[in-house]
């Protein structure tokens, strides 16, 4: 619309008879007079100024004294609670934990390299772990299980068992240890074997066991024979439990003896792929039978 400065003193009656003139002249003046006719008709409502002021006081009071209510919403709480414990661990995690670990399940082996580039062959049932924030200072592993080390030369490297402790400084070797055994083998270089009070070195071709926490008086193995890294376990008077136990490990069946000798001596060994062939080259040579009934075993004697 023109004219917006007349039209305000207009509505304001401020216009002059000249400016009314011209505002009359303008195309919308019909429709400012019936604006203006219906606005004067609505009457603005009155407000008691005093009144509504004690009103808000009485409000404002009443509502300090009883102050309000927040009830706590208990689910999202503990949602809250458990993202903050999610996040705090998962800080922790990649902050402090400068664990490394390599396991493997039964029948299975795992091949995988160290800091050092040294190389580690993990046989079956088995668990290494090292510091990575210390490794560069103190090669050291725990090992739960067996495995085959090739060692870069270089610093100490120790691997620890809870039956006893190996220590090289560039070779490779075997090192196994299960339930009641305890077992090195040096394939190359010289390794160095504490066992309670007794320190044992180890030039290639030697072995040192223990079984049942006495200490095998057979020192020396055949080093191009072949061993698990060819899946294939050899033993040598070995006890039968020991032996079962392998085939446990490698083949992942429970195996039971029923009314049998496991301390019985076993000489020999037996392939990983194919677990009937296996319990026959084990169970035959010890006169014995077997049967396997989904995923266990049972060893018994032959007039059973």
């Amino acid at each position: 619309m023109k004219h917006e400065n007349d039209i305000l003193k207009w509505l304001n009656r401020e216009v002059s008879d000249e400016e009314l003139v011209h505002l009359k002249e303008s195309e919308n003046f019909t429709t400012l007079e019936k604006i203006a006719h219906y606005s004067s008709q609505i009457e603005t409502p009155k407000v008691d100024v005093e009144k509504s002021l004690a009103s808000l006081k009485l409000k404002t009071k009443s509502t300090s004294k009883k102050g309000k209510v927040v009830k706590l919403n208990f689910k999202k709480l503990y949602k809250y609670a458990a993202a903050v414990l999610v996040l705090l661990t998962t800080s922790y995690f990649f902050l402090f934990n400068n664990d490394a670990n390599f396991n493997t399940q039964y029948a299975e082996t795992k091949t995988f390299n160290l800091p050092d580039n040294s190389e580690v062959v993990l046989n079956a049932n088995s668990e290494i772990t090292y510091s990575k924030k210390d490794w560069e200072n103190s090669r050291n592993l725990d090992l739960n299980g067996e495995a085959y080390f090739k060692v870069q030369k270089g610093k100490k490297f120790t691997v620890n068992t809870e039956i006893g402790e190996v220590t090289v400084l560039g070779t490779q070797f075997n090192v196994k240890e299960r339930d009641n055994y305890f077992e090195v083998k040096t394939y190359e270089g010289l390794v160095s074997v504490a066992y309670k009070d007794t320190l044992v070195k180890l030039p290639k071709g030697t072995i040192f066991k223990v079984v049942n926490g006495v200490v095998d008086t057979n020192t020396t193995f055949n080093v191009n024979e072949n061993s698990w890294l060819q899946k294939e376990s050899n033993f040598k008077s070995t006890p039968l439990k020991i032996v079962l136990e392998e085939i446990k490990n490698q083949f992942g069946y429970t195996v039971k003896t029923d009314n049998v000798n496991a301390t019985k001596l076993y000489t020999g060994g037996f392939s990983h792929t194919d677990v009937n062939v296996a319990m026959q080259s084990v169970t035959i040579p010890l006169q014995l039978s077997y049967k396997i009934e989904g995923k266990t075993i049972t060893v018994y004697n032959y007039e059973q």
